[in-house]
């Protein structure tokens, strides 16, 4: 290999190394507020949740990006602020995900089950939604849950608090 070429292979790295460093400060920034909710099955089930706040941009941006695992019954809630139609991706996403689309009345519309990671395919709502729920995939299945369900805490405006 010739001298200008081992130059351009080291700048190269040197380039990449600090790109990433760029990326890991970027996401070190980013925190994320924990709740309990409680999700209500239309049989009168109750499952309860700790989920992760996405109601900024910047947070709604990451959302569970890098993320290499997710505790059992734990999820990332996404709070648009609005009611809208929403869509989603599993860019830099290593966990497979099922993603629940709720009105803002906290009912369960719409569910993408078994999201596949790094995918950068868009995954619709199908409808105006002011809530996404990403749960570990295969937890729609476990827990029975399907459109009409319920969500409750985490701010949603016509429920109370989970205990």
């Amino acid at each position: 290999m010739s001298r200008v070429a081992v130059i351009a292979a080291r700048s190269a790295l040197t380039a990449l190394f600090l790109l990433s460093l760029l990326v890991a400060s970027a996401m070190a920034e980013v925190s994320f507020a924990k709740e309990r909710i409680r999700l209500i099955t239309a049989s009168g089930r109750t499952h309860d949740l700790t989920v992760e706040l996405a109601r900024e941009p910047g947070q709604r941006e990451q959302g569970l990006m890098y993320r290499r695992q997710m505790a059992p019954n734990h999820g990332m809630l996404f709070d648009f602020g609005e009611t809208r139609p929403v869509m989603m991706w599993m860019r830099n996403t290593y966990l497979p995900l099922d993603m629940l689309f709720i009105a803002s009345d906290g009912t369960i519309r719409t569910i993408h089950e078994n999201a596949v990671p790094l995918s950068e395919a868009i995954i619709d709502s199908r409808q105006p939604v002011a809530y996404v729920l990403e749960l570990n995939a295969g937890s729609v299945k476990r827990l029975g849950i399907s459109p009409g369900d319920r969500l409750e805490g985490a701010g949603l405006p016509s429920t109370e608090k989970a205990n």
